[in-house]
């Protein structure tokens, strides 16, 4: 229930916004029902989830310097991708592993996840309790998430060490 309030409190700040009437009564309590009416069908249409997880991220300093290097990381590995598919020379030895996550939340191992797929030549295929599956397009990719320098900055992210 506090999901669906904060969800209008929401859309009614983006419509005083996107309106601009802020002196019309009858305007603004239109304005106030229509948003009312938005989130009532979102939940009768299960948009709402009632048992979703909120990011529960508290912002840090870490989230400043995590989502740069997360994209230099997705840039360099394209590049390298980009070079083995223009160069047949270069070695392609595509390889599973298995990584332990040091993330304590649900939220923090799927954020993991999804960093690893994000960088091109990884894949994470399954996520299950305490254990990803990564499937890798080189042996030194795999190796790279192996030495956990991505796991240590996701679990700095989630507020461990």
């Amino acid at each position: 229930m506090l999901h669906a309030l904060g969800l209008w409190l929401f859309c009614l700040g983006l419509w005083l916004l996107l309106s601009g009437y802020f002196h019309v009564t009858l305007l603004l309590i239109f304005g106030a029902l229509s948003c009312a009416l938005v989130v009532f069908v979102a939940w009768r249409t299960e948009v709402i989830d009632p048992e979703e997880q909120p990011l529960r991220l508290r912002f840090n300093a870490h989230i400043l310097t995590y989502w740069p290097w997360l994209l230099w990381q997705i840039v360099l590995a394209n590049l390298d991708v980009a070079r083995r598919i223009v160069d047949p020379k270069l070695p392609i030895s595509p390889t599973l592993i298995t990584l332990k996550p040091t993330q304590r939340s649900d939220l923090g191992r799927v954020i993991y996840a999804n960093s690893i797929t994000l960088t091109p030549g990884t894949v994470t295929t399954d996520l299950s309790g305490d254990t990803l599956e990564v499937h890798a397009l080189t042996r030194e990719g795999a190796d790279a998430l192996l030495e956990g320098d991505m796991d240590r900055r996701v679990t700095r992210l989630e507020g461990g060490r």
